[in-house]
């Protein structure tokens, strides 16, 4: 230690000196009146042409004299000059090397700065050029690398950095060193490495690649990006001690890449399990790579066992990858499935799937015994609007097999899925145009009948209201005439309709049909009269028909005949008509010390006057119906086609209708301002609706609608519909033309149908972390314009599918309690005709439905759950699922059970919550089918 203070004392008188010695040298020259001149001359006329940032030197006129030869000196002695060479009589120029300062750096420097800091204190050994540094949160950051520990050690001349944990007297670990550098991070217990090379060795480390947790003894650190780790284990469990991993004596780990081991087992709460594999290759690249996809066993009542999903996955490019799924069955049957995806960001992405089965129930000579057939094909498509500005294209198509769905196994929702829908659609908007075209394709068909339309193609060109009256430069506002304007919507289309049979082409050329609709729309927007805003419009719509129907009564056959005759027709219709609106406010003040503080009441009247005139009668007819002749049906010739026809007759109306608004302001609680209020909505809307025709002959008022929403205390929406007839009826239940007012002056009509639906959700738990935009409300989200793992939209469906039919998979135990609930309502009421042997009377219909879907736990751990649905007026219970989740931290056990319906399952399910294992797992599933 004297030693050590003593070679110190040295090196600070040595220090010392030099100070001194600088010090003096710069007073000297700061008296010198040559050097004083020398610096304030830089601007005047010097004999010395200087081609550096050197200082030149006054010549000898200068009131204070010098020689040339004591400049020349004086120069020659300046850094940055390497010669002196004469450029005229009396005249010297310079001719400078580059001004910089010539060194020779120390072998032990470092390429970079390196920045530290110390919490408590810091200590320099100059012999042995070390520094320490101590503190709970002292770091050293270099480059890339920043190094944090308690205790770090820097040995200047090998460049090697040491850190250390520190624990408090009651052996306590008060911070372990943590080392980070670009993608790798780790803890560890003793660490040491180079920061020239980046090379390193650690004792006790943990790490971290993905969500895949490494810890390993030793881990050494070869460069930035691989590194070997002995005796390690790997888990996605983020426990020091953790409830399973994967334990294997020599591993390699390429960041973000892949990792090599050699022989591996499993080990459970650090029981090691018999389970050896003689090497392991794990990816640990984010993002898309080509593998296998593990399969999942299942049992089906029909099928037999199964060994579900086996596939690959293959990416064919940076734009096109494919996914390859099949499923077997142990009674014969089995599925196929062939998504290619493709994605071209900022351009356009969609998918394909081509879905392939072969279901055989039972065996030959059960009386259940089938082997049916099926295909199924889908297409999405979806362009992005910025590559092509004006253009637009996209595609949704679901075709396939009549029975395709029906026979699709283990999967209830495709089940019950009998519609089958697609849409494919271009657009085209040209820029400061007032036109636009869209073409469109699409069909649907029905699974139960096997009918299936088409519609190809239907194009619509639009142009949008144009104002002929407007000046090109308007100065002021536009005068009254100047706002009408007139605009064009004009519609194509074409159909046919088949059975999915094997002659499917003959029906299609024998049904297909095709109609065109036009509207010519004219409007003028009038300056408001006061508190009344009035608007005239006037329509005119043309339509063109391609045949005719006629219908006959077939005295002979006691029947009516079709016949259609081929050809281009049109018909034509106009309305004219005018309307008037306006709102009404009024309000109730309540007292200072009212929690109440007002009440707001706003009425929406609208009253608007028609007329059409009758541009139709000609293509109605009256045909005969039955035997007897008595009963008389009035058709058109184009009741049939694409459009329809227009209604006949003429028709000058009212139309009315009144909306009302009420909410109100209360005091704000959470809001600690004098004047803090909150607005609460009683009731979004109650409108009554309806009409009056002039010219009818009978049945002049139409029936009243009468309409009320509303969402109470923003937790129960409501929302109710009723009608109501406004004429009487009858002893034998017929409809007399007298407003029922005349009898009963009070009420609103006969009620004919009525509807309310009434729906809410409550949950617990911390606000933040659950509600709309949460991970617990996202997780049910499916967005196809970001689908993961090269998944197609249809399996990204089915896996939301699965989600919403096993729950307990999915729980969030964040959320307590939820109860989520829906009530519908409806009523109709008809009346019979009187007959000999029966009166009149009032047949009334009620139906009652109720949905569920609640949950709670039990325990921190364990949660409870059931959904379904129940039909109150019948006493059936619809599908009913009811789980149970275990929460196992890294791992979750679920159990799923449908008891009841057509459907029945039940599956048992534990497996690790990553999504990276989630091929790990160990699974029981059973389907039942009643047929």
């Amino acid at each position: 230690m004297n030693q050590y203070y003593k070679g110190k004392a040295k090196y600070t008188l040595a220090w010392l000196a030099a100070f001194i010695f600088v010090l003096v040298t710069l007073c000297s020259r700061a008296f010198d009146t040559n050097h004083f001149r020398f610096h304030i001359s830089l601007t005047t006329d010097t004999k010395f042409a200087v081609t550096t940032d050197t200082i030149p030197v006054k010549n000898k006129k200068d009131s204070i004299s010098s020689t040339a030869d004591s400049t020349l000196d004086l120069l020659k002695a300046t850094p940055g000059v390497k010669e002196i060479k004469p450029t005229g009589k009396g005249d010297t120029s310079l001719i400078p090397t580059v001004d910089s300062f010539a060194f020779k750096s120390s072998g032990d420097s470092l390429d970079a700065p390196v920045s530290y800091h110390a919490d408590d204190s810091m200590l320099m050994d100059i012999p042995a050029k070390k520094l320490y540094l101590y503190g709970k949160s002292s770091d050293v950051t270099y480059k890339s690398s920043d190094l944090s520990a308690p205790v770090i050690e820097f040995d200047q001349q090998s460049s090697i950095v040491s850190a250390f944990l520190v624990k408090d007297s009651n052996g306590k670990v008060i911070a372990y060193p943590a080392y980070n550098d670009k993608d790798f991070r780790s803890v560890s217990d003793t660490l040491r490495f180079n920061m020239k090379t980046g090379k390193g060795l650690t004792k006790g480390t943990y790490t971290q690649q993905g969500e895949m947790y490494v810890y390993g003894e030793k881990i050494k650190k070869v460069d930035e990006n691989v590194f070997y780790a002995l005796h390690g284990r790997f888990t996605t469990c983020n426990l020091d001690t953790p409830h399973f991993a994967f334990v294997s004596s020599k591993i390699k780990f390429i960041n973000k890449k892949m990792a090599f081991s050699g022989p591996v087992h499993p080990e459970f709460e650090g029981v090691p399990l018999p389970i050896v594999l003689p090497f392991g290759i794990y990816p640990l690249t984010q993002g898309r790579h080509s593998g296998f996809i593990a399969p999942s066993f299942a049992a089906n009542e029909q099928y037999g066992l199964s060994l579900e999903g086996l596939g690959y996955y293959k990416i064919l490019g940076p734009v096109w990858d494919v996914v390859l799924r099949g499923t077997l069955y142990s009674y014969g049957g089995w599925q196929a499935n062939i998504s290619p995806r493709y994605y071209k960001r900022y351009r356009y992405q969609g998918n394909f799937n081509l879905h392939m089965l072969r279901s055989k129930i039972g065996f030959k000579g059960d009386p259940d015994y089938s082997v049916t057939k099926g295909i199924n094909v889908q297409w999405t498509h979806s362009a992005d609007t910025k590559a092509r500005p004006g253009v637009t294209f996209q595609a949704s198509v679901n075709a396939g097999s009549t029975k395709f769905n029906q026979n699709v196994p283990n999967n209830p929702q495709i089940n019950y899925t009998n519609l089958l829908q697609s849409t494919i659609s271009y657009g085209k908007v040209w820029k400061n145009k007032p036109y636009n075209v869209q073409v469109t394709a699409g069909h649907d068909q029905n699974s139960t009948s096997g009918l299936i339309n088409v519609s190809l193609p239907n194009v619509a060109f639009n142009v949008t209201t144009l104002y002929p009256f407007r000046r090109k430069e308007a100065i002021g506002s536009y005068k009254w005439y100047e706002n009408l304007g007139v605009a064009l919507n004009t519609n194509v289309r074409s159909l046919s309709s088949f059975y999915d049979s094997a002659n499917a082409w003959p029906q299609i050329a024998k049904n297909y049909k095709w109609g065109a609709s036009h509207s010519v729309p004219i409007t003028l927007s009038l300056p408001s009269l006061g508190p009344l805003q009035v608007s005239p419009s006037v329509s005119y719509q043309e339509r063109w028909y391609h045949e005719k129907f006629y219908l006959a009564w077939n005295a002979a056959d006691k029947k009516l005949d079709t016949t259609i005759k081929k050809g281009f027709y049109t018909a034509r219709d106009m309305n004219y008509g005018v309307s008037m609106t306006t709102r009404i406010f009024g309000s109730y003040l309540f007292g200072k010390r009212s929690k109440v503080q007002a009440i707001r009441h706003e009425i929406r009247p609208v009253v608007s006057v028609n007329y059409k005139p009758d541009f139709n009668s000609q293509n109605y007819y009256d045909v005969q119906t039955d035997t007897s002749g008595k009963y008389i049906a009035q058709h058109s010739y184009y009741e049939r086609s694409v459009y329809g026809s227009f209604s006949r007759g003429k028709f000058a109306g009212l139309n009315f209708g009144i909306d009302n608004n009420i909410q109100m302001k209360v005091k704000n609680r959470k809001d600690t301002a004098q004047d803090a209020v909150k607005k609460v909505t009683l009731i979004d809307g109650l409108g009554i609706n309806g009409s009056y025709n002039f010219l009818a002959d009978s049945f002049k008022l139409s029936s009243l609608t009468v309409s009320a929403r509303s969402n109470l205390f923003q937790k129960v929406n409501i929302t109710a519909n009723a009608s109501f007839d406004p004429y009487r009826y009858d002893a034998t239940g017929r409809r007399i033309d007298k407003l029922i007012w005349t009898k009963k002056a009070v009420t609103l009509g006969t009620l004919s149908s009525a509807s309310i639906s009434l729906s809410s959700r409550f949950q617990g738990g911390d606000k933040k972390n659950v509600g709309p935009g949460t991970a617990a409300a996202n997780r049910t989200m499916v967005d196809p314009n970001n689908i993961p793992g090269g998944l197609t939209l249809d399996e990204y469906q089915q896996e939301a599918m699965y989600m919403q039919n096993n729950p307990g998979e999915f729980a969030d135990f964040a959320i307590p309690w939820s109860v989520d609930f829906s009530y519908s309502l409806r009523y109709n009421q008809s009346r019979t005709l009187a007959s000999s042997t029966a009166p009149s009377k009032i047949v009334k219909t009620l139906n009652q439905d109720i949905n569920f879907n609640n949950s709670i736990n039990l325990t921190p751990k364990w949660k409870l759950g059931i959904q379904g649905s129940y039909n109150i007026t019948q006493k059936e219970l619809g599908v009913l699922t009811m789980f149970v989740s275990r929460d196992l931290h890294c791992w979750q056990m679920t159990i799923n059970l449908a008891p009841v319906g057509r459907y029945r399952f039940f599956t048992i399910n534990i497996s690790p919550k990553s999504a990276i294992l989630r091929d790990i797992k160990v699974n029981r599933t059973r389907y039942f089918y009643d047929l």
